[in-house]
C-alpha cells in the first residue's frame, strides 16, 4: 500500500500517551469501495454508533478546513451518504482470510 504523505495519518500524541486507549476501526477505500478492520470493542453498540457521530462531525470540519466546504453543508452531505447505505440495505461483510504469520497488518 502507498499512500501520497499528504494523505497519511498520524496517531494523536493524547492516545499515544494513554494506556487504555484501543484502536476501534481503521478504514481504506480500495478498488471503489470501503474496506475495513474492526474490533467491537464496545459493550454496547449505541457507543459505536456514536463515535460515529463525532467522527462525521469531525470530518465536516475536516472538509471546511481543507478544502472549503460550509462546515454545516459538509456534515449534511455526511449524513446524506450514511442515509443512503443505510436505505439501501444492501452491505455484505466479507471476511477475509486470517493474515500469514509474517505479513504485514
Amino acid at each position: 500500500m502507498s499512500e501520497n504523505p499528504e494523505f497519511q495519518l498520524t496517531t494523536p500524541d493524547s492516545v499515544a500517551a494513554d494506556a487504555e486507549a484501543v484502536e476501534i476501526l481503521r478504514m481504506w477505500w480500495s478498488k471503489g469501495e470501503p474496506v475495513m478492520s474492526i474490533k467491537p470493542a464496545f459493550n454496547d453498540p449505541l457507543q459505536f454508533g456514536q463515535m460515529l457521530a463525532h467522527a462525521a462531525k469531525h470530518m465536516a470540519h475536516g472538509y471546511a478546513v481543507r478544502h472549503g466546504h460550509n462546515e454545516r453543508e459538509a456534515y449534511q452531505r455526511i449524513l446524506t451518504g450514511l442515509s443512503e447505505v443505510i436505505k439501501a440495505d444492501n452491505v455484505q461483510t466479507m471476511a477475509e482470510p486470517t493474515s500469514r504469520p509474517g505479513s504485514v497488518r
